[in-house]
């Protein structure tokens, strides 16, 4: 049996979690508290939209392996089998979330009514709107984010669930295709991220419309090619060694730390994932500790809850004055992301466990297993 249809692919899971921290950051330090000035030391956070990109070449690498003999062999009602385990996988937690976002929008409002007399109704149209709660019940926010969000970080997993719906139709032609076949495949996803890159100047930070869908599809098809690979042993040799995970990451922190070009890191995002799949070294044992793994395993809910621990960060500095983030000290700003990072973490960890495996299994056995 190859490496590629192991039970488990070691690494990922820890790697998904530090990704998850990174956008957490990124949405922390660089964009929501501007006073601690994250860029003047580095670029690192400043790409933290990046973790988005290798969110989806994981999913498309971790969907292949769990689904490749289901959609390559003769399997009656497997292509709604999926959808409803993607369904059982994604909605429990968003759904959660999204009844806290409404809890907390009517709360506020209702703190104001007692105070002022006057009560601000939920808006028709907009963000955090009744349209955008039918949009997010449906998960179709992501078709125009900008004006149809409640928790802003959920569009990526509306446009990665459109992918979902082609990708039982694109995974058995991409299995049984010519390495040619494989190749001309590849070269043409590239091609489209690149013309991407030319459209947005480099800047893969589009999550409104359909730029969102261009940056996605592709992303999650080179996933899928890149299982195909590594299944058959590609690069088995060469992948699995530390030297090679280390100068990866190396080369990868350089360049986002210099802030270098969004299309070259995302390029070398393949590499890192066949590498970090790959290796049974020292690596593999420091990336799989418990800590590790276990922030992999909360990394879903992590990333639904910042944003709401964001939106009631909000409305508390709101209540207390401080509608102007920028007049913030660096030492406030500090404070109140260390804050805010840990109440994520919290609420991730209850999440996980009391929501979205709860949820998961609820969900599954009434669709039928």
């Amino acid at each position: 049996m190859s490496n590629g249809r192991s039970a488990q692919l070691h690494s990922l899971t820890p790697m998904r979690g530090l990704a998850a921290l990174w956008v957490v950051l990124y949405h922390y330090a660089a964009r929501y508290l501007p006073g601690l000035h994250t860029d003047r030391y580095t670029h690192l956070l400043d790409k933290g939209y990046l973790a988005v990109d290798l969110f989806f070449m994981l999913s498309g690498f971790v969907l292949t392996h769990v689904y490749w003999r289901t959609f390559t062999e003769p399997v009656r009602g497997s292509y709604w089998k999926f959808l409803m385990a993607r369904i059982a996988r994604l909605y429990p937690l968003h759904l959660f979330v999204l009844s806290l976002f409404l809890a907390t929008a009517l709360a506020s409002r209702a703190v104001e009514y007692a105070a002022t007399g006057t009560f601000e109704a939920i808006a028709l149209q907009g963000t955090r709107s009744f349209t955008a709660l039918l949009a997010n019940l449906f998960m179709l926010q992501g078709l125009n984010a900008g004006q149809l969000s409640w928790n802003y970080p959920a569009w990526s997993i509306s446009v990665e669930f459109v992918a979902y719906l082609g990708f039982p139709f694109a995974l058995p032609w991409i299995w049984r295709s010519r390495c040619r076949s494989k190749i001309l495949l590849a070269l043409v996803l590239v091609a489209l991220l690149t013309w991407f890159a030319l459209v947005t100047g480099d800047d893969f930070d589009q999550w409104d419309g359909p730029l969102a869908l261009l940056r996605c599809v592709p992303e999650f098809l080179i996933g899928t090619l890149l299982y195909a690979a590594f299944a058959r042993g590609a690069w088995s040799t060469v992948s699995g060694r530390d030297g090679v995970l280390i100068t990866l990451v190396i080369v990868l922190l350089l360049l986002l730390h210099f802030g270098a070009s969004d299309l070259a890191v995302i390029l070398l995002f393949p590499a890192l994932i066949l590498a970090a799949v790959g290796n049974n070294g020292r690596i593999s044992s420091l990336l799989n500790v418990a800590p590790l793994v276990w922030l992999g395993e909360v990394s879903y809910a992590l990333y639904l809850f910042h944003g709401l621990v964001e939106f009631i960060t909000t409305n508390l500095l709101e209540a207390v004055g401080v509608r102007d983030r920028d007049r913030l000290s660096a030492e406030a700003s500090f404070l109140l992301m260390s804050f805010m990072l840990g109440a994520s973490l919290f609420c991730a960890s209850l999440g996980h466990n009391g929501i979205e495996k709860a949820g998961r299994q609820r969900l599954r056995l009434l669709f039928g297993g």
